[in-house]
């Protein structure tokens, strides 16, 4: 393993965990016992800004540090994995735009338009299939990449446990969030991977 290699994990693992930290309801109940009401309207925009500029750095590094090739997926086979990108990416705009684009982005928030109506648990649409879409689709997206090289895969490692922890923190969260309500909805959705139904009759 070369040094661009190691630098790439270790500003990953430090993204992730600097990540969930600010995502968590500690951090933002620190955030508005010290800032008071107005960190409500700017954490999330704020949040949102610090992650993508975060993350530059590491994608900088990413397509400048030397590098190996490890594989290219040949055609025809190529074009399925750039089938599997197109429909990720898709469901990844179809997950944020179910759960609504600008509060996601925190503009919502930013001016000041929430309202006092209680946060509603989306169950319906790809949160039917699976309880993290965003996560499953980023997960296919990943790896589904037509070229892997030495350190991209150090990074989609590091990113695809991110994920995976990112999940299970979240979930308690939810569950904190919602109770019995997410609970129940826990039981009969798996987390990332869609269950397979087979209709048909046996003879």
């Amino acid at each position: 393993m070369n040094m661009g290699t190691l630098y790439l994990i270790v500003a990953s693992i430090l993204w992730g965990v600097i990540h969930s930290l600010l995502a968590s309801h500690a951090v933002k109940d620190g955030a508005r016992r010290f800032f008071g009401p107005a960190s409500d309207r700017l954490y999330r925009f704020s949040y949102n800004i610090f992650s993508l500029a975060s993350i530059f750095p590491i994608l900088l590094m990413l397509f400048t540090f030397p590098d190996q090739l490890l594989y290219i997926i040949p055609e025809p086979w190529v074009y399925i994995s750039v089938l599997i990108q197109g429909v990720a990416f898709f469901a990844l705009v179809a997950g944020v735009m179910q759960t609504g684009p600008f509060e996601f982005a925190g503009l919502t928030q930013l001016a000041g338009l929430e309202t006092n109506t209680p946060r509603k648990l989306v169950t319906d649409g790809l949160y039917a299939y699976v309880r993290h879409p965003l996560y499953t689709a980023g997960l296919a997206f990943l790896w589904a990449w037509p070229d892997m090289t030495v350190n991209r895969l150090a990074v989609w490692i590091v990113f695809s446990l991110y994920f995976l922890i990112g999940a299970w923190f979240e979930e308690r969260k939810l569950l904190k969030d919602f109770g019995q309500e997410y609970a129940d909805y826990k039981a009969r959705t798996p987390m990332l991977l869609p269950r397979l139904k087979f209709s048909g009759k046996r003879k």
